[in-house]
Formats: structure tokens, sequence, C-alpha cells
């Protein structure tokens, strides 16, 4: 993953503002909120956590999009993130989720960012409508 050039992170889950889950503090510390946006897939719940999975459909998920605050830094930061979202797994771990590039879209804008797609199976998960966890959640 040598895309050295791109120091955003789109995230959709427990890593955002509302959740207050503790790895948000980390994000808070290295990287600045960009705003709200959005990416082209959809969303499922799984119960203790939600699954992105990338999708050609006209489906979006909602989330937010995170600037690292010192670039330098970047590529250790976002080693603690592959690490909190089981990027990297020991031998005979199953990989919970990767890291890829995704066309993020802000408003009229569309920008290239890192995103945490789900590696696993989500037959049998109800869908996200909204595409947000958090109204999701809300509702429950």
């Amino acid at each position: 993953m040598a895309h050295s050039d791109v120091f955003h992170v789109f995230v959709y889950g427990s890593l955002r503002r509302g959740f207050q889950n503790p790895a948000y503090e980390y994000i808070s510390r290295f990287f600045n909120f960009a705003g709200e946006a959005r990416v082209k897939g959809k969303l499922y719940d799984l119960g203790e956590y939600p699954a992105a999975i990338p999708t050609s459909d006209d489906a979006f998920i909602k989330g937010e999009l995170y600037f690292i605050q010192e670039p330098a830094e970047f590529s250790w930061a976002i080693g603690q993130l592959d690490d909190y979202e089981g990027v990297d797994v020991e031998e005979g771990e199953e990989q919970l989720y990767r890291r890829d590039l995704v066309d993020v879209f802000m408003g009229d804008k569309i920008s290239k960012a890192w995103i945490y797609w789900y590696n696993g199976d989500v037959s049998g998960h109800p869908i996200v409508p909204s595409g947000d966890i958090l109204e999701y959640l809300k509702s429950k």
C-alpha cells in the first residue's frame, strides 16, 4: 500500500465521533475532522460492529472524512488503525478488514481516502438501509 500521497481516512463505524469509542480519542489526536462524507458501498449490521462492502450499485455509506495532522506521522498512525481494524493478523487468524483507497464524496468534491472494507461474509446480516450506522442504531 504505497500510496504515500493519500493522507485521508474515511470512517463509518466505531471511529466516528458519535460512537464515543475509546479508539476515537486516537483518531482525534492524530487526525483532523474534514467533514461529513459518503462513499459508494453497502453497510451491514454484524451486531458488535458494522461491515462495509464496496458496490457498483447506487448505494452510499455515510461517515466522516479525516486528514492527518502531521504527514510524517501518517505511516505510523495508519498502522495503528490497521491494528485496531484487524488488518494485520497473526498466522492462522482471519483478517477482519482490509484497507483500500476509495473515492469519497463531500458536497460537490471527490477525493481519495483510505477505508476499511469488511473482509468476511455478510450473508444473513441485516443491511443498514440509510448507510448511516449511527442513525440506524438510534432507531433500533
